[in-house]
C-alpha cells in the first residue's frame, strides 16, 4: 500500500524531475557513500538546497546517514538506476524524434534501442550533404565495407573517393536493385571499369531491397533513410553498439542469400 506521504509513483517520478541536481546526488550516492560537501561539488547546488534533498531522500528511505557520509539504501539504488534508464530513452527518443520515419520499420528487427549511443546525422538547410559527409568519413576509416539497399543518394556523391578506396585494396560488396546497378555503370563507366576489374569489388543485384540503406564498416554500422520526394539522403546513423551490428549483419545476410551475381555485359545494354 502506498504512504500517505507518496500516494503516487509520479510524485516520487515528479519530485526527482523537479531539479537536475537530484537525480545527480542519488546516482552520486548509489556509486559510493559522500559527504554533504562532495555532492555540492558534484551538482553545483547551494548547501540549503543539498541539505534540503538529503532530508527528502531520508524521508523516503532511499538513503541512510553514517557520520558525516551519506549512502544509498538498496531502495535508493534500485530507484537511481531506474532513473538513469529512464533519462537514457528519452535522450534516445529526443535525438530520434526527427528522424525516425526514415529509420528501418520495426518489422525489419530495428530497434529505437540501437540508436542509445548513435552518432546521427540528418541533413539540414546549412548543410545538406551532412549525412554523405559523415558516411564519407566512416570510408575511409575502413578496410572492409558492405552495403544493401537503394544507394544512389548516398554513394554517387562520393563516387572518386569510393573508387580509389577500392583500387587501393578496399574489399567491396554492394547490393543494389538492377536499375541502379544499370545507372550506375552506364552514367560512370570510367568510374567503374578499374574498381571491377581490381577484385577488390563484387556488386550483387535484388529486386526487392529496403528503401533504406545499411552500411557494414570494420568498427561502425551506417543506416541512411532516402527521402524520395528530395532524392537526397535525409539521416545518416552510425553506431559500433553489438545489438546493432548484429542486426545489421543479418540483415545484410538475409538479402545476399537472395542477390545474384552481376552481369557486367547485362547491365551495360
Amino acid at each position: 500500500m502506498l504512504s500517505r506521504a507518496t500516494r503516487f509513483p509520479i510524485d516520487d517520478i515528479e519530485f526527482l524531475a523537479r531539479s537536475e541536481h537530484r537525480v545527480t546526488a542519488l546516482v552520486a550516492l548509489a556509486e559510493r557513500p559522500r559527504s554533504r560537501a562532495d555532492l555540492q561539488e558534484l551538482t553545483e547546488a547551494s548547501t540549503s538546497t543539498i541539505g534540503r534533498t538529503l532530508r527528502e531522500f531520508e524521508h523516503r528511505r532511499w538513503i541512510r546517514r553514517d557520520g558525516h557520509q551519506f549512502e544509498a539504501t538498496q531502495l535508493g539504488a534500485f530507484v537511481a538506476s531506474g532513473m538513469q534508464d529512464l533519462i537514457e530513452l528519452i535522450e534516445t527518443e529526443q535525438t530520434l524524434r526527427d528522424v525516425w520515419q526514415w529509420l528501418p520499420p520495426e518489422a525489419s528487427g530495428f530497434t529505437l534501442e540501437m540508436g542509445t549511443d548513435a552518432v546521427v546525422t540528418e541533413a539540414s538547410i546549412d548543410d545538406p550533404y551532412g549525412p554523405v559527409n559523415r558516411f564519407a568519413s566512416l570510408l575511409r576509416e575502413t578496410d572492409r565495407f558492405r552495403f544493401v539497399g537503394f544507394d544512389v543518394a548516398l554513394l554517387e556523391p562520393c563516387k572518386d573517393e569510393l573508387s580509389r578506396r577500392i583500387v587501393d585494396g578496399m574489399d567491396t560488396e554492394i547490393i543494389d536493385p538492377p536499375s541502379v546497378a544499370r545507372y550506375i555503370i552506364s552514367t560512370y563507366s570510367e568510374h567503374c571499369a578499374e574498381p571491377l576489374e581490381s577484385g577488390h569489388l563484387t556488386v550483387r543485384l535484388h529486386d526487392d531491397l529496403p528503401a533504406y540503406g545499411v552500411s557494414l564498416f570494420d568498427d561502425r554500422i551506417g543506416i541512411s533513410g532516402y527521402n524520395a520526394n528530395s532524392g537526397t539522403v535525409q539521416v545518416f546513423l552510425d553506431t559500433d553498439a553489438p545489438d546493432a551490428r548484429e542486426w545489421a549483419e543479418s540483415t545484410y545476410d538475409s538479402y545476399r542469400r537472395e542477390a545474384r551475381p552481376l552481369a557486367l555485359e547485362t547491365a551495360i545494354e
